[in-house]
């Protein structure tokens, strides 16, 4: 008996290492697998824009992720979390995928030509920190599900030529979230909002105002 289970402990100890290196394997798929997704999601978006200047000329297909790209930061696991291209000169439509970039915190996209609606997809950027779509060409409401984002603390929307109003949702944020900063003014939206809101020691500064009607 003693021979027995000794040589059914020689034999499950092989077995355990074996099903860690499998296990490890798997994580390691599952991570390139993500990183593959952002590659893809990303490039998506450079087909859909106008790159008059070459700046996305870095955004490779090819490559296992995308941490290499300009305007593009990465984590420590090579997953994005920075997208910045401000003042870039694109043109074009924002794509609902973006919204599958689960780690993003940070979408800079101020000072171009970009036009189309917001997709209701970005809602989904449940780490997002800062929303910068300022100074370019969106139209249609500001989606309802942006205030499904908890993270939140500057949303920058002005100068654009969004319509509607400004979701409850999106004001639910000062009380439940940590929005900091939500600008929406020089667009086409109803009513006239201008104030700074204390709530605990969070200061929510709202601004929005009506473009002069022609």
């Amino acid at each position: 008996m003693e021979r027995g289970a000794s040589l059914f402990s020689v034999t499950s100890k092989p077995m355990g290492n074996q099903a860690m290196v499998y296990l490890l394997l798997g994580l390691a798929i599952l991570a390139v697998a993500d990183c593959n997704l952002e590659v893809d999601i990303l490039h998506s978006q450079r087909l859909a824009w106008d790159d008059p200047n070459n700046v996305l000329q870095s955004w490779d297909p090819t490559l296992v992720n995308p941490c290499t790209w300009f305007h593009v930061t990465c984590n420590n696991d090579n997953s994005v979390i920075r997208v910045d291209l401000g003042e870039a000169g694109l043109a074009g439509p924002l794509i609902p995928q973006l919204g599958m970039l689960a780690n993003l915190q940070y979408l800079e996209l101020h000072g171009n030509r970009i036009n189309g609606s917001i997709p209701k997809a970005l809602g989904k950027l449940r780490s997002l920190v800062s929303l910068d779509l300022q100074q370019n060409l969106l139209s249609g409401p500001i989606p309802s599900s942006l205030g499904n984002i908890k993270s939140l603390r500057f949303v920058r929307l002005n100068r654009n030529r969004l319509t509607g109003e400004i979701p409850i949702e999106m004001l639910n944020l000062i009380r439940t979230g940590n929005l900091s900063v939500m600008n929406v003014s020089d667009n086409y939206l109803d009513g006239t909002l201008r104030r700074s809101e204390q709530t605990g020691f969070t200061i929510t500064t709202i601004m929005q105002d009506q473009k002069a009607s022609k």
